[in-house]
């Protein structure tokens, strides 16, 4: 259970379409249904409609999910003299889209199927005789131009002098008297209804920020998911060789280690340095591996005798992930940079244990997080890049065992490649979390950090929101 004070932690102003999308899957994770969510819209948008006192409607929908809450709404407002639903009877329509289409045949409304412009024509009367209309053809996913039978439908409803109340947002081109977002405004000017999805699915990670993953293209080539340069090992030799594992589970194409230690992995590139501990001495050969990396990972197993080395990695460094010995004053930035710390490692970077309550670890965490993102390893993981908070609870005690830790930090990297520092290290660290949860249930409290990999991809790569 969520206490009120959580509330601090919510984003507010536009919310852009990714995010939404994660909020939403997320919010179906626990427990609440698409379909659901669309009939608190829905109804919200009918509610709107009938403020202005219409006896006839004309509701434009598309294929999508916007298009869906066009028909909930067309089915509350099945009372009015005539409700006319215009919809695209060409191309795939969304799961829920379809499910609320078979609900309106059941209502009182006039549906008017389209496939091209001349059909478009052949309903033009309708335009004239509304009193309002409602603009449900594209929602926040669309891209690109507006394509036909919608973009007649857009030109025949400007032409037409009418309210017009745009769903979510407005179709590209159209004129809206009013635009009814839900949750968050999508845009600036949008009224708000609240479509009741819970404080947790936006302050917490959840199943739905897998969505914020890339798709690799179909032709890509080799690299393309990244390259991470991880630096770390001397006294300890098997953590930077965790995080480099973790880091090509989580997708890198690319992934080199330097370091004074060698463990044979086939699939990793071995950059070998001399001696027993990362000095000065190596610097030339590590700044140009930094010059060819996406991301640098540095600190596992590094030791408390290299800090001059990691602060001439962070200098040179565009991104990196700093963990472990490299949290230590002065604290190393990149240009843009994750620090990965435990409490002990907070408190050596910011002189303060951070507070056991977890609205008040939000808050210590925020204001700490001057120089990059900061992901605070804990029970519950707390992440922040200043501005924003969120929170994540995938874990099991199990994941006290060493190398957990690192891995969080190679995942971190592979994701750094492609996403924000913030956006990178809460994902790490819901997978991470995840993949203990699942390695645990297979080996419980004897779990090794090197038995989570193998369950990285599946769950980054095979994703369901509805997990």
């Amino acid at each position: 259970m969520t206490s009120n004070n959580m509330r601090e932690f919510l984003e507010t102003g536009v919310i852009d379409a990714a995010r939404m999308r994660a909020v939403e899957g997320n919010a179906v994770a626990l427990g609440q249904p698409s379909l659901l969510m669309m009939e608190c819209a829905g109804r919200a948008v009918a509610d709107a409609v009938l403020a202005r006192g219409p006896s006839r409607v004309l509701v434009l929908c598309g294929r999508g999910n916007n298009g869906g809450d066009g028909m909930v709404a067309a089915r509350y407002l099945q009372h009015l003299d005539s409700v006319d639903v215009v919809y695209p009877d060409c191309g795939s329509t969304t799961a829920s889209a379809a499910a609320e289409l078979a609900l309106l045949r059941h209502c009182s409304v006039a549906l008017h199927p389209v496939r091209c412009a001349a059909d478009v024509e052949a309903v033009s009367r309708l335009f004239d005789e509304t009193d309002i209309i409602v603009d449900a053809m594209l929602g926040t996913g669309a891209s690109g131009a507006v394509r036909e039978p919608l973009a007649s439908l857009a030109a025949r409803a400007n032409a037409s002098g009418v309210p017009v109340v745009a769903v979510d947002i407005p179709t590209p081109g159209i004129r809206a008297s009013r635009i009814l977002s839900f949750h968050r405004p999508k845009v600036e000017g949008a009224d708000v209804a609240d479509i009741g999805i819970p404080l947790e699915a936006e302050i917490f990670t959840g199943p739905g920020d897998l969505t914020l993953v890339p798709a690799r293209a179909s032709g890509a080539h080799k690299g393309a998911g990244g390259e991470v340069l991880v630096v770390g090992g001397g006294p300890y030799q098997g953590a930077p060789y965790i995080a480099a594992i973790g880091a090509l589970r989580a997708g890198a194409d690319i992934v080199r280690v330097a370091s004074p230690a060698y463990v044979p992995m086939p699939d990793l590139i071995y950059e070998r340095l001399e001696g027993k501990a990362i000095t000065a001495d190596h610097l030339e050969t590590i700044l140009s591996l930094v010059d060819r990396a996406d991301v640098v990972v540095c600190g596992m197993g590094l030791g408390k005798e290299s800090h001059d080395v990691v602060l001439a990695v962070a200098e040179a460094a565009e991104k990196a992930v700093f963990d472990a010995d490299a949290l230590a004053l002065p604290l190393p930035a990149a240009r843009k940079t994750i620090y990965t710390p435990h409490a002990g490692e907070f408190a050596r970077m910011t002189g303060a244990e951070p507070p056991a309550d977890l609205a008040a670890r939000g808050r210590c965490v925020k204001a700490a997080a001057t120089a990059g993102t900061i992901l605070l390893k804990g029970p519950v993981d707390v992440v922040s890049d200043g501005s924003r908070v969120r929170f994540n609870r995938t874990g099991t005690p199990a994941m006290t065992t060493g190398g957990t830790g690192d891995l969080l930090a190679g995942i971190a990297g592979a994701l750094f490649c492609h996403l924000p520092a913030f956006e990178a290290a809460c994902l790490a660290a819901y997978v991470n979390g995840r993949a203990g949860m699942l390695a645990a249930e297979e080996r419980g409290e004897g779990m090794l950090a090197t038995d989570m990999p193998d369950h990285i991809p599946e769950i980054l790569f095979r994703r369901s929101a509805s997990e």
